[in-house]
Parts: structure tokens; C-alpha cells; sequence
């Protein structure tokens, strides 16, 4: 268990402790999480195509993630509804004109890509492409690096973090009822309870979920991890500009690790500049507690 913790919690604090004065540099950065996520996710299709009993684990897999999804996003929603219930989060923005749902939706499918890429190239079953689970995990303590310098120099100080309750007590919802929502999934599906919370721990962080579930567990929860993740940002994108006019805290919640990134513009403009420093401060500590509870569940 330590010593998977450190893996993770060692690069994370590393780049986190390093202060960057450049804006190049934390451009480059970004740039770099861009691409290692795709690395990543090659890497995981080829390990999908060494895997035994290959069509019936293809099944396996679409079972486990479509229950994980049902779960996890039901007891999300149930328990944002009744935040919102109990404390109101009301405003008179009007919406405005949204990007295109349909082009962001073709940039998450893009990621899906990636891994048949990576599967398809697999099938060949050269001999050396059994080294991809180790290149994985290098790329895994790369990226986490390069994570800690981003959330260091993203311009988000504890004390703005600790000031926005909003935000914390949505992440704070979000974590617990996900934790809740991955053990009723592992019960439906027969799986050790940690398992799925392992797999309810990544918050949408689908590129970090893949590939550590499958060092954990193997390719099939690797898998299913990671298209849990992925159908949490596409559902987000579709659901942010309908939700928010009933639950603002809904609609953040839903995106899980991403409101800070990818599903910001979305909710920027459906719900205005006010969801801005709660969204950043909902992603910030779900980015930063999902690597710890993965390594924690999976361990």
C-alpha cells in the first residue's frame, strides 16, 4: 500500500513544490499533459490486446463500466439534487451561446481513438510491445509530475481554496457519493468492494483511472475505468446547459475533475462568471485527492 502511494504522491508533490516564473514554460506544460495523456492511452490499448479470452472480455468490460457509470453518476446526482434542496445556489444569468456540445463531444471521442489505436497495433503481438505496461507506468509518474506543477502554478492558493465553500462542499459531495455509488456497482457486479471505489475515485480523470487500474487490477478494470470516466465527460457536456437552470450544483459536480479544464467553457457560459472560482476549486481537490484514494482502494 505505501509504496503505491508513493509512486503517486512523490511526483505530485514534487512538481507541486516547484514555483515556475514563465508563462512558456506553464504553457509548455499544459501542452506536455496533452500529449502524455494520449501516450497513455495507447499504451493501454496495446495492454487490452495481449489480453486473454479477448471477446468475452470485450463484454466484461462494457458490463463493468456501464453499471460503474450508472451507479457512480446516479448517487452523484441524488445526493447534488439534495445539496441544492438544503442549500440553494441561485443566480440570474442567462445563458449564453454554448460552444458546440457536438465538437467537444468528437474531442472526447478522439480519446477512444487513441486506445483502438493502440489495441489494434497490439494484435500484432510483437514480442516488444510487451514492454507497454512498463512504459505506462513511467508515463503515469511523468504525467503526475507534470500535474503538481500545473495545479502549482495554475494560480490557486490554499487560502482561495479553503474561501470558497461552495466549491469545496461540492467536491466534498461529489467524493463521498461517487465512494458510495462504486460500492453499490462492485455489489451489483460481484466485485471486492475496493475495486469499485477504486474505480469511483478518479472523478472523470480518465487518462490517471486507466492506467491505474490496469496496474492494479489488470486490463478489463483498467479498461472499464477508463470508459466510465470518458462517458462522465460526455455526459457533463450534454447535460451542464439543461441541469443548471434546476441545480447549479448538479451541473458542476457532474463534471467531476474536469470543471477546472476541459468542461469549463460549458459551464462558464451556461452558468456565468460566479461558477468560474467554484468550478476551479470543485476540479483542484477532486485532481488532488483522486490520485491518493486510486492508490489508496488499489493497493
Amino acid at each position: 500500500m505505501y509504496s503505491g502511494l508513493l509512486i503517486i504522491l512523490v511526483p505530485l508533490i514534487i512538481g507541486y513544490l516547484i514555483p515556475l516564473r514563465q508563462k512558456s514554460l506553464i504553457i509548455l506544460i499544459n501542452r506536455l499533459l496533452s500529449w502524455m495523456v494520449y501516450v497513455i492511452l495507447f499504451f493501454m490499448g496495446i495492454s487490452l490486446a495481449f489480453l486473454d479470452n479477448l471477446s468475452a472480455n470485450l463484454w466484461l468490460i462494457f458490463q463493468y463500466a456501464s453499471v460503474c457509470f450508472v451507479c457512480i453518476i446516479g448517487a452523484n446526482l441524488l445526493a447534488l439534487l439534495l445539496l441544492e434542496r438544503r442549500r440553494p445556489w441561485r443566480s440570474k444569468h442567462q445563458q449564453e451561446t454554448l460552444p458546440s456540445r457536438l465538437h467537444m463531444a468528437l474531442e472526447s471521442l478522439k480519446l477512444c481513438g487513441v486506445v483502438v489505436g493502440g489495441f489494434l497495433l497490439g494484435l500484432t503481438q510483437w514480442s516488444w510491445l510487451r514492454h507497454a505496461s512498463a512504459g505506462s507506468e513511467y508515463a503515469l509518474i511523468f504525467l503526475l509530475l507534470l500535474v503538481g506543477l500545473q495545479l502549482r502554478n495554475g494560480g490557486m492558493t490554499l487560502a482561495q481554496i479553503a474561501l470558497n465553500r461552495r466549491g469545496m462542499i461540492i467536491a466534498i459531495v461529489v467524493c463521498l457519493s461517487a465512494l458510495a455509488g462504486g460500492a453499490l456497482a462492485a455489489l451489483l457486479l460481484g466485485l471486492p468492494l475496493r475495486t469499485g471505489m477504486a474505480i469511483a475515485s478518479a472523478y472523470g480523470w480518465y487518462s490517471l483511472s486507466g492506467i491505474m487500474m490496469t496496474d492494479a487490477f489488470g486490463p478489463v478494470i483498467g479498461s472499464a475505468a477508463f470508459f466510465n470516466d470518458l462517458a462522465r465527460e460526455l455526459f457533463a457536456i450534454m447535460m451542464i446547459p439543461t441541469l443548471v437552470r434546476r441545480s447549479r450544483s448538479a451541473a458542476l459536480g457532474l463534471c467531476g475533475a474536469t470543471s477546472m479544464d476541459f468542461t469549463l467553457p460549458v459551464l462558464q457560459r451556461s452558468g456565468g462568471l460566479e461558477v468560474i472560482p467554484a468550478a476551479i476549486v470543485h476540479g483542484f481537490v477532486l485532481s488532488l485527492i483522486a490520485p491518493v484514494l486510486m492508490a489508496v482502494f488499489s493497493s
